[in-house]
């Protein structure tokens, strides 16, 4: 598993609470168990634009892979400056004695680069496809009616937060 420390760049805040922080193993093991978060790029106009949004955390090369439509927002906007973001939180986890819950949740910066190649496109959304309860069957008929109309791209992380908040 690629150290992401090594490629975190100066220029992104460090987190202001440091006592709340989830390790890196913890941050992955978000990214790895959460089955979508909600990414966010820089829309119309200017304004920020989020959508939720199913993905995958690959250990191999330390990249989060997605897939979806072919066109619409999203899409022009990362043609437009690949710089996103992606947040991802865990369920509320309740402790014992304790009325207050926690929640653990990640963000990631970084660059998407939309993946050209095709059978890459179908690799990408098994890969995403196997974070649910689909069978092989399904997925490959899904493949083979909506791929040329599907986009799949990745972001290379460039800075990850983690931290766990208690909401009392």
């Amino acid at each position: 598993m690629p150290d992401i420390s090594d490629r975190l760049y100066s220029s992104f805040r460090p987190m202001r609470r440091g006592k709340q922080a989830l390790t890196q193993e913890e941050c992955i093991d978000l990214l790895k168990t959460e089955t979508r978060g909600v990414l966010s790029v820089l829309g119309d106009n200017g304004y920020p634009y989020g959508i939720p949004i199913n993905h995958y955390y690959c250990e191999e090369d330390g990249r989060l892979y997605f897939h979806g439509g072919n066109i619409g927002h999203r899409v022009d906007a990362i043609k437009k400056d690949p710089k996103v973001s992606f947040c991802v939180f865990g369920r509320d986890e309740k402790r014992d004695g304790d009325w207050a819950y926690y929640v653990k949740s990640v963000v990631v910066f970084g660059k998407a680069q939309i993946i050209e190649d095709r059978d890459k496109t179908a690799f990408v959304s098994r890969l995403i496809s196997s974070k649910f309860p689909a069978t092989d069957e399904y997925v490959e008929h899904e493949i083979s009616k909506f791929g040329s109309s599907t986009l799949c791209f990745s972001i290379q992380i460039e800075s990850m937060t983690g931290k766990l908040v208690h909401e009392a």
